[in-house]
């Protein structure tokens, strides 16, 4: 308690100054650095999430799908789903997909043009001041780039300046079948020569406005018939299958003996989602030849003793 009253006093009085990060690794499948604020810091980002989510979620479109309440990963999936249904008017015409990805997305946002963004919509210069401080109490190998990704408000930072793509997208590229989870984005269509017009205006705009960069190796252009690869699945008209970097990570972790329950159960939860019957029943076959003869000797020195 007395903690949280020196922070509201430094608070009160504009004294208030974010403290260091403390960086780890992880591979989530790839490497990724996580910089973690202290205790203090927080519980005051989670006291600003309470009060910012709410009030900039409003101005949100309906189809972006990352870190919001009432959405995710499902409801993107079932979403583009429909989309395609309705693009490709129930599988009788070809449906063509615009796949993006911004390279480098959390160490390329600029802070400058993030507070920039927030002034329109937050009047109270004080509060602005307070998320300036959060904002540059990190940066990556330039001053004032950049977001860590272990603090929950860089999730509503980095919606808030995505938005401005997705207002763009809407009002200027006039994309109807447009859909978006967190720095991938794909736009449906049934002419091509049009989808082909937009990627230029989408590199202008994020190059110019936002000051990132689509990802080269991550954009593509195709169509459903071929396989589109968003969220994990790779789509077809009929069906969806795991993209296959998963499903091999599935197996290797299964072979390398970690005999893991709740990993398992992750696992299913996530093959439930798509047309997994084969991937199912050959991650059950592997789990037994690893751990089978292991649990039937242990039954049987148990029935010895």
């Amino acid at each position: 308690m007395s903690n949280l009253i020196i922070l509201h006093h430094d608070l009160a009085t504009n004294r208030y100054r974010h403290g260091a990060y403390q960086a780890f690794r992880i591979n989530d499948p790839k490497p990724r650095e996580i910089h973690k604020a202290s205790v203090r810091d927080r519980v005051l980002h989670r006291a600003i999430y309470r009060i910012l989510y709410p009030y900039v979620d409003t101005r949100f479109i309906h189809d972006s799908y990352s870190c919001r309440d009432g959405k995710g990963t499902h409801k993107a999936l079932d979403r583009f789903r429909s989309m395609e249904y309705v693009v490709s008017r129930n599988h009788t015409r070809t449906a063509w997909a615009l796949k993006c990805d911004i390279c480098k997305f959390f160490a390329s946002i600029s802070h400058e043009v993030l507070i920039d963004i927030l002034k329109l919509s937050i009047p109270d210069s004080r509060i602005v001041d307070l998320l300036y401080r959060i904002i540059g109490s990190f940066h990556t190998t330039h001053r004032g780039v950049g977001l860590p990704l272990g603090n929950l408000t860089s999730q509503v930072f980095a919606n808030v300046y995505m938005n401005e793509l997705d207002q763009f997208m809407k009002h200027t590229a006039h994309t109807r079948y447009y859909i978006r989870y967190a720095d991938d984005f794909v736009v449906l269509s049934s002419d091509i020569e049009w989808l082909e017009t937009l990627v230029p205006m989408i590199q202008e705009f994020l190059s110019s406005r936002l000051h990132l960069q689509l990802h080269p190796n991550k954009l593509f252009l195709k169509t459903f018939s071929s396989g589109v690869d968003f969220l994990g699945w790779v789509h077809f008209p009929d069906h969806r299958v795991l993209r296959t970097a998963t499903k091999k990570r599935m197996f290797r972790h299964i072979k390398a003996g970690k005999n893991d329950p709740a990993q398992m159960q992750s696992y299913m939860g996530l093959l439930s989602h798509g047309n997994t019957a084969k991937i199912r029943r050959g991650l059950s076959d592997v789990r037994w030849q690893v751990f089978g003869s292991s649990f039937k000797n242990f039954m049987s020195e148990s029935n010895v003793r």
